[in-house]
C-alpha cells in the first residue's frame, strides 16, 4: 500500500514571505558584532572612570569612584540583558510591540506631571533612589512597533493611508511629548529613526517630499518660538557672548579637544575634567577622550563604532525576515545617529542637544536599553539562513 504524502502545512500570514524553512535556524550570535560591543562598553567604563573622577570627589565626599562603580553595575546589567535577549526568538519582540507601544506614550505623558526637572528640562521619572528616562524606552518601542508595522503592511506601504497616515502620526505624538519636556535631541532621534525605517520599508520618494516641505517649515518655526532652542541657537554660532555661561560647554570642550593633539595628554591626564568642562562624563564624555587619548586614539574608538554599524547593517541585510531585518535596521540607525550627532555637539558643527554617547556616557537606563537592543541584533543574527552547501 503507497505511503500517502501529507501536504505541507502553510505558514499563517503573519509570517513573512521571506522564511521557507519549516523551523529557523538557530546558530550562533554574531561574533564580530559581539566583540565590538563588549569592546566599546569596556573602553567607554574606563574613559568614564577617568572622566568622572573629579566630578565623583567634588560631589560625593570624596569618593572618587561612585560615579564609576554606578556605571559598572548598568554595564553588567546590559550585557546581562544583552546575552539573555541574544538568546530569545525575535518573533517575541513582534508581539509585544503593541503594549510596549502603548507603555512609552504612557510614560511621555506622565513625565510633565511628575518628572524630576534638572537644568530647566524635565526628563526623568524617579522610582525610589533611580529615576530613567522615558525617552530611552520610546525610541526602542518606535523601532519594535514600526518594524511589526512595515513587514505587516507590506506592498500598502507605498499607499497614503497605510505607508504615511499611521506612522506620521505615531511620530507626530511622541515629537509633540518630547518637546513639551523639552527633548529636542530625543525629538530628532525619533523622527530619523522613524523616517528612515519608513524609507527602508518601501514608502514612495515623493511623500518624502511633500513631509518635508511640510515638516521643514514647521520646525522653523518651533525653533523660532521656543526660547530654549534660539538660545542654543545663538550660543552655536558664537559661544564667546556668555563665556562663563551657557557658552561655557562648547568653548571648554574645544579647550579639551584641542588639547589633545594627535596623541593626547595621556590616559587619566585630562585637564578639563577638573570642574571646568560641565556633563564631562555625559554627553561631553569624548572631548575627555580626545584630551586624554588624542586624535590617534579617538579616530580608533570611531573606527570601532563605524565598523559596528556596518556589521549592523550586514545583519539586517541577511537577516531572515523582514521583521528582523526592520529591527536591526531600525536600532543600527539609532546607533549611528545618535554616535554621529554627540561628536558633532562636541565639535561645535552643530547646537549643544544633549545626546550622549552610546556606551560611553553616563546614564543607567541608555546603558542597559542600549546593550538590550544589541541583544535584539544579535538575536536576529543567531536565525540568519545557514549557507546552502554544495
Amino acid at each position: 500500500m503507497d505511503e500517502v504524502k501529507k501536504a505541507p502545512r502553510r505558514r499563517p500570514a503573519a509570517y513573512d514571505a521571506e522564511i521557507t524553512e519549516e523551523r529557523p535556524h538557530r546558530g550562533a550570535a554574531d561574533l564580530p558584532m559581539t566583540i565590538l560591543v563588549l569592546m566599546l562598553s569596556v573602553i567607554g567604563l574606563i574613559m568614564m572612570f577617568s572622566a568622572s573622577y573629579a566630578s565623583s570627589m567634588h560631589k560625593f565626599e570624596g569618593n572618587a569612584t561612585y560615579l564609576f562603580g554606578r556605571q559598572a553595575v548598568f554595564v553588567a546589567l546590559g550585557v546581562a540583558a544583552m546575552l539573555v535577549i541574544s538568546r530569545m526568538d525575535y518573533q517575541f519582540f513582534r508581539r509585544i510591540a503593541v503594549p510596549l507601544m502603548a507603555a512609552a506614550l504612557v510614560l511621555l505623558i506622565l513625565v510633565p506631571f511628575i518628572g524630576e526637572e534638572l537644568n530647566g528640562a524635565k526628563r526623568w521619572i524617579k522610582l525610589g533612589s533611580q529615576t530613567f528616562q522615558p525617552s530611552e524606552i520610546a525610541k526602542l518601542a518606535l523601532i519594535v512597533c514600526f518594524a511589526a508595522m512595515i513587514a505587516h503592511f507590506r506592498e500598502r506601504m507605498r499607499t497614503f493611508k497605510y505607508g504615511i497616515l499611521p506612522f506620521v502620526a505615531i511620530m507626530g505624538i511622541m515629537a509633540g511629548l518630547l518637546i513639551l519636556q523639552p527633548h529636542l535631541s530625543g525629538t530628532v532621534l525619533i523622527l530619523g529613526v522613524g523616517a528612515a525605517l519608513m524609507f527602508v520599508g518601501g514608502v514612495r520618494w515623493g511623500w518624502f517630499a511633500g513631509l518635508a516641505a511640510v515638516g521643514v517649515p514647521a520646525a522653523y518655526f518651533l525653533v523660532a518660538e521656543m526660547g530654549y532652542a534660539q538660545s542654543r541657537i545663538e550660543i552655536w554660532m558664537d559661544p564667546w557672548i556668555d563665556p562663563i555661561g551657557k557658552g561655557l560647554q562648547s568653548i571648554q570642550s574645544l579647550y579639551a579637544i584641542g588639547s589633545g593633539g594627535l596623541f593626547g595628554l595621556g590616559l587619566g591626564k585630562s585637564r578639563q575634567k577638573f570642574l571646568y568642562l560641565p556633563e564631562e562624563h555625559n554627553d561631553f564624555i569624548f572631548s575627555i577622550v580626545c584630551e586624554e587619548l588624542g586624535l590617534i586614539g579617538a579616530g580608533i574608538i570611531l573606527v570601532l563604532f563605524a565598523v559596528l554599524i556596518l556589521r549592523g547593517y550586514w545583519i539586517a541585510i541577511h537577516s531572515r525576515d523582514r521583521f528582523g531585518s526592520l529591527m536591526v535596521t531600525g536600532v543600527t540607525t539609532l546607533l549611528a545617529l545618535q554616535t554621529f550627532l554627540n561628536v558633532a555637539v562636541v565639535t561645535n558643527l552643530i547646537p549643544v542637544t544633549g545626546i550622549s554617547m552610546p556606551f560611553f556616557s553616563s546614564g543607567g537606563t541608555s546603558m542597559v536599553i542600549q546593550l538590550a537592543e544589541m541583544g535584539i541584533v544579535l538575536a536576529v543574527s543567531r536565525q540568519i539562513p545557514a549557507p546552502k552547501s554544495g
